[in-house]
Formats: structure tokens, sequence, C-alpha cells
């Protein structure tokens, strides 16, 4: 594998030296990956001194040289894929193929990104509804917002970057990206590449920078009044904070979720079996739409749970860059820690285990059944390889305690029913309703997002971007 970027942080339009380093292990035996830089509040506040002198230059690049640098960028990124998915293994220890899947998500988002240039727009409006207006020519255009924060999350590096970076540049904002302190080694390779594709459009690299660094970094961030705009990817607690301290700038929060999964009585059990196996233990359970609550009506309960115990058995888990491997370690030991305490937790409250897959690794992939409401594993965000199953009586309860969480970003519903599918999408209180698939699927050009704690706004280039833009009304009475 070989990364080659320059030493520091992307700051300015160079590289700055921070003097600090932390070494990025990887997850799976502890080894060493690389040094990676670490950032200060200092650095922070000279990445928005740039962003700020800048902004007025990005806003008014040409729509060609904001185009062609994403889909230069693409390209770079297009050549070096398989040192990108190799490195993506090692700095998050998420098996080879979810990090297959995240490289080829972010080249469809920064080619969706740049075909959003073309589509940023105004309408006009007819003003002489009322007299006053007779004769007067009234227009809005789309303008950007200004300096933009993009903190991604640990799970998804590259791809949760580029959902900052791609509709950004397609806003004509600059931005500047804060990667988690875990993982940073993917996403300064991303924004180099970013950066050199710019200067190669003629636009200038510092339109992009990235500091490292944890909560005083952060902080620095999301408090400044010349960040217009901030889009975090992560927790609720945190999202929570970083939307009291920007107030009252605009925040974007792709939060937490537990997501559910119904199986309706005249499902096809293989199909939804299966979905649940995929669904629940890809990217090690790690991902904010892994199934986690599954609800199944009673007359197939039985039936479902043989098909969960056997399918089990065939999830291999192991080292993430076995080509075979679904499950591996957890991003670092406390979380491995928390997950094994949440499920010892929920077994002690009355919770079984139906089954757990054969494995090296703790905690391994579970499937619990008989999960009470108060047990942190099923009202809370595992974040782990771990699947609660209930019985229900009927769909309806079923929607009833999908809504009953404070979290609301996708559910499913596996179900032969047009009924039972249209009752799904006016009822789940949930920002996408997936049916007949696992609530995961998630195609990075629609648009995504939650509702309740699982955040506010919605990614997705065309969404994203028109996030990161104001209306500008124009007014003209002709003389």
């Amino acid at each position: 594998m070989t990364a080659s970027y320059p030493a520091g942080l992307p700051i300015g339009d160079s590289w700055v030296d921070t003097g600090e380093t932390s070494q990025v292990r990887f997850p799976y035996d502890g080894s060493w990956v690389d040094d990676a830089p670490v950032g200060s509040a200092e650095h922070a506040r000279a990445a928005i001194d740039h962003a700020s002198e800048l902004a007025p230059v990005v806003a008014e690049l040409p729509s060609r040289v904001r185009r062609d640098t994403l889909l230069a960028a693409r390209d770079a990124l297009a050549d070096r894929r398989d040192d990108m998915e190799q490195l993506l293994v090692l700095e998050t220890g998420k098996p080879l193929r979810d990090c297959r899947v995240e490289v080829e998500r972010t080249l469809v988002t920064l080619a969706a990104s740049a075909e959003e240039v073309s589509r940023l727009h105004g309408e006009t409006v007819p003003l002489d509804l009322l007299p006053s207006g007779d004769g007067m020519l009234g227009f809005w255009v789309r303008r950007p917002i200004g300096v933009v924060v993009g903190i991604a999350g640990f799970n998804y590096p590259l791809l949760l970057a580029t959902h900052k970076i791609g509709p950004a540049i397609a806003a004509g904002c600059p931005v500047i990206c804060k990667p988690a302190p875990q993982t940073p080694l993917a996403t300064l390779w991303l924004v180099h590449l970013i950066r050199n594709a710019a200067a190669a459009s003629g636009a200038p690299p510092g339109m992009v920078q990235l500091v490292t660094g944890d909560v005083p970094v952060g902080s620095a961030l999301v408090t400044d009044p010349r960040v217009a705009a901030v889009s975090f990817t992560g927790s609720a607690a945190v999202g929570h904070r970083i939307a009291r301290d920007a107030a009252p700038r605009k925040v974007l929060l792709e939060l937490g979720s537990n997501a559910a999964l119904c199986v309706a009585a005249d499902a096809d059990l293989d199909a939804a079996a299966s979905a649940v196996l995929r669904g629940g233990f890809y990217a090690s359970g790690q991902a904010c739409i892994s199934v986690q609550r599954v609800l199944v009506e009673r007359p197939v309960a039985d039936e479902f749970l043989e098909r969960l115990r056997t399918g089990l058995a065939g999830v291999v888990v192991g080292d993430p860059r076995d080509e075979a491997t679904h499950v591996s370690a957890l991003i670092d030991e406390h979380s491995a820690k928390r997950v094994a305490e949440w499920v010892e937790a929920a077994e002690t409250a009355g919770a079984r285990r139906l089954a757990t897959a054969p494995s090296p690794i703790e905690p391994a992939p579970t499937v619990l059944v008989n999960v009470p409401d108060t047990a942190d594993v099923w009202r809370e965000e595992v974040f782990g390889p771990v699947v609660c199953v209930r019985t229900v009586d009927s769909m309806d309860e079923a929607f009833d305690l999908v809504n009953a969480s404070r979290y609301g970003l996708h559910a499913g519903v596996f179900t032969r029913s047009l009924a039972t599918t249209m009752a799904a999408l006016r009822r789940l209180e949930v920002g996408g309703v997936v049916v007949n698939d696992v609530p995961g699927f998630r195609s990075d050009t629609m648009p995504y997002g939650g509702v309740k704690d699982s955040g506010i706004g919605r990614e997705g280039p065309r969404f994203a971007a028109e996030e990161l833009t104001v209306t500008r009304m124009a007014v003209i009475r002709p003389m």
C-alpha cells in the first residue's frame, strides 16, 4: 500500500507542520499503521482565517472549475482505489469487502457532486399578485452560504468526508474537514487529491483544508462566528452539543439510530433473514443504519428465528484483510468493552442469547431475543455486531415499537402486501423506509437523514448542496 501526501496538515494553500503526531494502529491486532499529525485550536483558527478570506473567491469560481475539480478528484481516487481500500482496512479495521464498497460509493459521490454544480438554480416569482407589484420582475438565485465545517465519523471516514467536501465545492463554499481522531489517514489522502485537482483546474487548493485533533479543535471550529454551516456525522450526544455551540449558524446533523426491521407474516422469510444477517453485521455493526431491532409477526417468528440461528453460523469473523471476512474487531478496546457490557446487561435483565457466531474476537456477532425496553442494546445505538429480535402480534404493534424510539433514521419492512407497505410509509417516523431490503440501503444520490434524535438536514449531493446555499431574492422595478 502506498499513500503519498505531504507531512503535516493541509492548512491554507500549503501543508503545516504541527509538531505533534499520534500513532494510528490497526484495530485487529494493534500493530502500527502510521503516524498522523495532530492539530490544535490554533490550527483550526488558522484554517478559518484562510477560509474566510477565500470565501468570496470560491463563491465566484466558474461552475466549470468547480465541476472539473470534482471530476478530476474522482479520477485521481479511482487510479488509487486499491491502495485506498487497503488503507481503510488498516485504519478502521473494517472488513475489506466493506472498504471496497466505501471507495466505490465515494467515487459515485464525487461524480454526483460534480453533476450538481449545473443544477443549482433559482426561479422567477410573480410579484404582481398584489397591485404594488405590477410591472415588477422578481426572481431568486442560490448563493454559497460561506465557510463550511465538515466533521466526519470513524466508521466510514473517506465516504463521510466526501459527503461534506463534495457538496461544499459544488455550492461554491470553502470547506474545513475534521476527521475522527482514530481515522485521519484516508481523509488526509483524499484532501490531498482534491487540492491537487483544484490547483490543476484553476481553483485555489486552500478551498479544502483539514484539521485533526480532539474536542478543543472541534470546539474552535463550530463556535467561530465566521463559520456559516457545520455538517456533522456522529453520536447524538455530540451532535446536540454542536447544535447548541454553533447556534445560530446552520447545522446539518446526521446522528445515531437503532434501526428497526419489521417482518410481516407474509414476508419472504429467507430474504428477510438474509437481510438481518447482512444488515446487522456489515462494517462489524458500526453503521448508524445497521439492523439493530427486528420485529417479527408471531405466526412466522419461530421459523424466522431458526433461519437466523442457522445463518449466523455462516458469518465469518476474523482478519479484515481476508476476502472472506464479514465481521472483524471494533474500532478500539473501549467500544468492544462497551458492547460486551451492554449484551451482558441485557441478558441479566431477561434477554436470551439465540445464537452467537463462531468468533475469535469479542464481542462476537450475537442475536438476542426477548430484550426488554430498558436495555441499552434495545433503546440506544449499540454500534456493534448485535441484533435484537422481538415477536409482535401485528404490524401495527411493530410500527408502534419502531416509533417508540428517540431515533428515526431508517427502518425496513419485509412484506408482500402493498397495504402494509403504504401503512409503513405513512406511519413510520423515520427519514427513510426501505421495503424488502435492509434499512442500511443507501444510494449516495438520495436524500439521507433522520428525524427526532437522528438529526436534521439531508445529505446526498443535491440536497446537501442546497443546504449549503442561501436563496437571494431579486426585486426589480424597471425604470
